[in-house]
């Protein structure tokens, strides 16, 4: 892929210049988020390398609605680009949902190693299927509960829990396999229904933990890291289709450009966000008997995917 940069930048010599056109990108987060940074560097290259013929306006904070909105409205072109997680694009893109399922990856080693290669480019490509192009993978790291009232220490402390989830079949199956109850919403809506008691509990990563303010009304985070569900950076099919082969090989090349930006932001942040809230909640770490324990309950949930067992197993066994 790095060496796309290197062929785009000869094309860029022979591109035909056409009209300006701006397109729309949505994302949920708040401006110092890596997600949207490395949005605003994807949307500022593309401006660059196209001499200003594509200017892409990135609309944070949620401006554009919800993630689930936000993929409806790309999908019907009324917005362009747009950056959400994985999981809930499985309710759009089938095959995205074996991102979801727990415990797949074995580390962050294992998990680019799949997503940098041919999977990853399959299940990129898998998207036009419902209207869109997956232009790129961002770093999300991984997900953990957190709690309003007591820690998660072990599978039966999840029993009677309602714990948010994102709009993914996945992450509802999983919930009720460690004997939760799974309650769908949007990201925008998790703080006020922790501070109410709407829900006991959710689940997400050390930034968006700290970045959201759930720390304040959920104190405490257990490390189970059940999931390693990627960012995806996608657009419009019908737009993608409108570009000429040089335009289409420079969106690519900004996109990944700017995974590999958002990667070293994402490491970053997760150091700042982690000692932000050290002091401020408490925080827990699985025995190893106990992840074992929560790997072994959440299995039956393969078996609820054998029809991508082929691209399943190419990930397990990817080296």
């Amino acid at each position: 892929m790095r060496k796309l940069v290197v062929v785009v930048l000869s094309l860029l010599v022979v591109v035909a210049i056409s009209a300006t056109v701006t397109w729309r990108m949505a994302e949920v987060h708040p401006l110092n988020y890596p997600t949207t940074q490395a949005n605003i560097f994807f949307a500022e290259t593309v401006r660059k390398m196209t001499n200003g013929r594509i200017n892409i306006q990135v609309l944070y904070g949620g401006q554009l609605g919800g993630e689930t909105e936000t993929i409806q409205q790309t999908m019907a072109g009324i917005i362009q680009v747009n950056r959400t997680n994985a999981a809930p694009l499985a309710s759009f893109v089938d095959t995205l949902s074996v991102l979801s399922l727990p415990f797949l990856f074995r580390d962050k080693e294992h998990f680019w190693k799949v997503l940098d290669g041919p999977i990853g480019e399959q299940l990129l490509e898998s998207m036009k299927s419902s209207g869109l192009i997956g232009l790129t993978f961002y770093d999300s790291g991984a997900r953990s509960f957190y709690t309003t009232k007591k820690p998660i220490l072990k599978v039966e402390d999840v029993k009677g829990l309602k714990i948010r989830v994102q709009n993914a079949p996945v992450f509802v199956e999983m919930i009720k396999l460690l004997g939760g109850t799974p309650i769908v919403m949007e990201y925008g809506q998790v703080y006020s229904a922790l501070q109410t008691g709407v829900v006991d509990g959710a689940e997400n990563n050390i930034p968006s933990y700290e970045s959201s303010s759930h720390y304040e009304v959920a104190p405490h985070y257990t490390f189970n890291r059940h999931t390693m569900v990627p960012e995806i950076l996608f657009m419009n099919l019908a737009t993608w289709n409108s570009l000429s082969k040089e335009d289409q090989l420079i969106i690519k090349t900004a996109a990944y450009a700017a995974s590999l930006y958002e990667r070293k932001l994402w490491e970053e942040r997760e150091k700042i966000s982690l000692e932000k809230v050290k002091d401020r909640v408490n925080l827990y770490n699985l025995t190893p008997e106990e992840l074992k324990r929560f790997q072994d309950a959440v299995q039956p949930i393969y078996k609820q995917y054998e029809k991508h067992k082929a691209i399943i197993d190419s990930i397990i066994n990817t080296k």
